[in-house]
């Protein structure tokens, strides 16, 4: 099957898309408005883009009518924020927190996050997660230009927050052990730990 992207409507492309390019990490990511107020939103076009220096990119879009979305606003604000990794237990608040809530609303109250300090910057992050990284805004730059649909996020990573019990003996990442949420097409979601996962050495 051929498919010209050139005749499909945006949504269509996006469906084609969302669910060929699977899975998908999930950012969730917290913020601080311009009066404090916690925001967390989830958005699963998120991929680490180089470790030096160590920097990850999320793309949120717009919202209907060409609204921005309050995170892109937080963060365009106050230059921080937090990306944490969720796990399956977490699957029904992260969807939750997916809810248009008014600007002004905490996802962490309304959809009953728990919420806990970061070191290096001002939001939250979620005590619960897998991992939290705490982020400074490097760019932010709107997609394509000419007719944003989108905005590039770049987020220089400052620290990390891991669960203890992802670590190996030797206080190590087991890659093994990481079982993180993952988004598929449509309504589908994943998980990182499966049985079918297996280990391939580079070739030499």
């Amino acid at each position: 099957m051929l498919i010209d992207f050139a005749g499909l409507k945006p949504v269509e492309a996006y469906e084609w898309m969302s669910s060929l390019i699977v899975p998908r990490p999930i950012a969730w990511v917290s913020t601080l408005d311009a009066q404090g107020r916690a925001n967390l939103a989830p958005f699963s076009f998120f991929q680490m883009v180089t470790g030096k220096p160590p920097t990850l990119l999320i793309c949120p879009l717009l919202q209907r009518g060409g609204k921005l979305k309050d995170t892109v606003l937080n963060i365009d604000e106050r230059g921080e924020f937090v990306v944490n990794l969720a796990t399956p237990a977490q699957a029904a608040q992260l969807n939750e927190t997916s809810f248009p809530f008014e600007a002004g609303v905490s996802e962490f109250e309304a959809c009953g996050v728990t919420a806990a300090p970061s070191q290096r910057v001002a939001p939250p992050r979620v005590a619960a997660a897998a991992a939290s990284f705490e982020c400074k805004l490097a760019m932010l730059e709107p997609y394509p230009r000419h007719a944003p649909s989108c905005h590039l996020v770049f987020g220089e990573v400052l620290v990390a927050h891991v669960q203890d019990d992802l670590l190996d003996a030797d206080g190590k990442l087991d890659p093994g052990k990481v079982d993180l949420l993952f988004r598929m097409g449509g309504e589908w979601y994943g998980r990182s730990v499966n049985a079918a996962n297996f280990t391939l050495p580079r070739p030499r």
